[in-house]
């Protein structure tokens, strides 16, 4: 089979009758990490549990397409749904304690994908399981296995997830804030195991973060999120070497610096908020905080060709390196 082994075309979901993810698209090759970012409220994990089939009662997808490994996903019933996730595509979740089962031990949750999808006996599934914590780098697996989350710490729980995430080696998975509660050691180990699992097994990788250190570190490409859409999106490179949409240079410029080049100056910040939902300003989204913004602006900017390989959603695209 040819072609990436995720593609979101056009995709759209609406809590009731207001939209929070407004035509998405873009698309995941086999061995790839793509990372979406943006501020909170942008749409970034709406946009994930799209994918995942795990949108709350309240949201439903409205329109385009999620394709994986050129298999339609929304739209099928929860029967094939859960044959695909934890088996084809994973997702690690942002809230790790929320997200497991307190009733359970962490060995036999991680295990259980094992059992269903692999059709392991259970106690080669448990070794396995035990083997995967140890990879995620927590002390002692064989006893953290028998715990009960609550037995575990924030970090811990974390590293839980991301094991029963890896366990079955998916096509796809989904990290949504992958490394937040863990310390710089433990993140380093996690990003240096995603970048072996893409390698060893082609999964390919969606990374929806805030850290653009991480994104640095580890992202192939990069998909900025504004207010439902996307606004740019260009290889890892291109997105620090120059922006083609204010929004994605006001964002880089409030990373603080370590070369002291700025170490009098005040930390730069983005004025306003992210709209809410059903309240976005007419035409770019990004308008009312923009200082590029004039009458031009209320009409909708469409992704359009900004260079090889990227596309950006501004109509001001050639007045963008005179900011900050």
């Amino acid at each position: 089979m040819t072609g990436p082994v995720l593609s979101v075309e056009d995709l759209r979901v609406a809590i009731g009758k207001n939209p929070v993810v407004d035509g998405v698209s873009f698309s995941v090759a086999a061995g790839e990490i793509v990372s979406l970012v943006g501020e909170s409220g942008c749409g970034k994990s709406m946009t994930a549990f799209s994918i995942m089939g795990l949108l709350p009662p309240v949201a439903s997808v409205t329109g385009g397409s999620v394709i994986l490994s050129g298999r339609q996903v929304n739209g099928l019933d929860a029967k094939a749904l859960k044959a695909l996730r934890g088996n084809e595509m994973s997702m690690i979740f942002q809230e790790p304690v929320a997200s497991l089962n307190p009733l359970m031990p962490v060995g036999r949750q991680i295990a259980e994908s094992l059992l269903v999808h692999r059709k392991l006996g259970r106690g080669e599934a448990q070794r396995q399981a035990i083997a995967m914590l140890e990879e995620v780098g927590i002390p002692e697996p064989a006893l953290r296995a028998k715990q009960y989350p609550f037995e575990l710490s924030g970090g811990m729980c974390q590293r839980v997830m991301i094991a029963m995430a890896l366990i079955t080696r998916p096509r796809l998975l989904i990290a949504d804030e992958p490394t937040t509660a863990l310390d710089v050691t433990i993140q380093a180990q996690i990003l240096e195991l995603m970048k072996r699992l893409r390698t060893e097994t082609g999964t390919a990788i969606l990374l929806i973060t805030h850290d653009m250190g991480v994104v640095a570190d580890i992202a192939d490409r990069v998909a900025v999120m504004y207010a439902g859409r996307i606004a740019e999106n260009a290889a890892v490179d291109d997105i620090f070497r120059e922006q083609r949409h204010p929004y994605t240079r006001m964002l880089l410029s409030t990373i603080p610096r370590l070369d002291g080049s700025d170490a009098k100056s005040f930390l730069p910040t983005i004025k306003g908020t992210v709209p809410d939902i059903g309240h976005w300003p007419e035409g770019c989204r990004f308008s009312t905080r923009c200082p590029l913004m004039d009458g031009e602006c209320r009409k909708t900017p469409l992704l359009v060709p900004a260079g090889a390989d990227r596309d950006a959603a501004c109509w001001h695209q050639d007045l963008i390196g005179g900011l900050i």
